[in-house]
């Protein structure tokens, strides 16, 4: 079951509100010795996260079916980065990473018991269903905080920011669970910052054809720029136009450009790790424009998501875009949200 986004958190009575994780969303499938992580593409995850085996195995019912997402917490937060270092071909390095790394899974929805399918259940009747079934999980299994309270939701929005949840969800206690459909509300952080055009990555069909996305970088406070992320979200007439109008603007093979060596920055033409043939080249720009983008929060120094072009800023002086300029969440503790549904199910 998916999401759609809206402005703000619904009114009025028979809602219920869970924060939005960012992590794998994934289904965990259990009969008896045999576990199965799926992901939302129906890819098995298993082998990228073994450490949540034997915990799932003890935690869950012998016969059951759970929706839920994988995490890695950091010191600040959750931390997506090291969850993306998890989609590694070598078994040896996942094993590391398991180790120095461990990941977490939060679970929110139980859509099978025993024989009995519950999708066509109301909410409230699988949260009181999910919270009897795993009464007696323990970290690294987690079970989401919930609130029917639209005070105690617009609450988390402000304040989980800070550990990087990106949002809250809103069900119908009365929904059922409806598998393809967006079925349930997102209400996500979303602000502008002008930021510096300092490179481009070609469409797909070639170079020179269409843009494919835009590279944008921030500079911080001792006049280092810095990759935070791409704008890439464009019309095909738009991409085409595009790729005549920054053609002046390409840095030539004699041109300085501070992104020529990454020392120490993630590099933006690096190779993906969801697609190892995908070609991640990249052309530098002079750093001659500012634009103005639309993010919803930020990833230690990157926009977590690929941000939406707004305008071009000609008025902006591209040695302005800092850091500085962003709204900064402060650290919200994830043992914090962790004990308060520790605290409420003891009162």
């Amino acid at each position: 079951m998916l999401a759609r986004r809206v402005d703000d958190l619904p009114e009025g009575d028979g809602w219920l509100f869970e924060p939005k994780w960012d992590g794998f969303r994934t289904l965990v499938f259990r009969d008896g010795d045999e576990l199965l992580l799926q992901s939302r593409d129906r890819k098995p995850m298993n082998r990228y996260f073994p450490e949540l085996t034997a915990p799932l195995l003890a935690a869950l019912p012998e016969r059951s079916v759970v929706d839920g997402e994988i995490v890695i917490a950091g010191e600040r937060g959750l931390d997506f980065e090291a969850l993306l270092q998890r989609i590694h071909p070598a078994a040896s390095r996942v094993a590391m990473l398991a180790e120095a790394t461990p990941a977490s899974i939060v679970l929110w929805d139980l859509l099978c018991l025993d024989d009995r399918d519950l999708r066509g259940e109301p909410m409230s009747t699988r949260r009181a269903l999910l919270e009897s079934a795993l009464a007696g999980a323990a970290p690294p299994v987690h079970l989401t905080p919930i609130t029917d309270s639209r005070e105690v939701a617009a609450d988390w929005f402000a304040r989980f920011e800070g550990a990087g949840l990106d949002g809250v969800i809103a069900k119908e206690a009365a929904s059922t669970y409806q598998p393809g459909k967006r079925a349930m509300l997102k209400v996500k952080h979303q602000r502008t910052a002008d930021v510096v055009l300092a490179g481009l990555r070609w469409h797909k069909n070639g170079p020179g054809t269409m843009v494919g996305s835009l590279l944008l970088g921030l500079y911080d406070d001792q006049g280092v720029l810095h990759h935070v992320g791409v704008a890439a979200s464009f019309t095909a007439k738009r991409r085409r136009e595009l790729a005549a109008e920054l053609e002046p603007l390409r840095a030539g093979p004699g041109e300085d450009h501070p992104w020529a060596t990454f020392a120490g920055q993630r590099v933006p033409g690096a190779t993906s790790r969801w697609n190892r043939d995908k070609e991640l080249d990249w052309v530098p720009l002079r750093l001659e424009r500012a634009l103005e983008v639309a993010y919803d929060h930020m990833q230690g120094t990157r926009f977590r998501h690929t941000a939406q072009f707004v305008r071009w800023r000609p008025d902006k002086p591209v040695r302005e875009c800092t850091y500085e300029q962003l709204e900064v969440t402060p650290p919200y503790e994830l043992s914090r949200i962790f004990r308060e549904r520790s605290e409420r199910q003891g009162s």
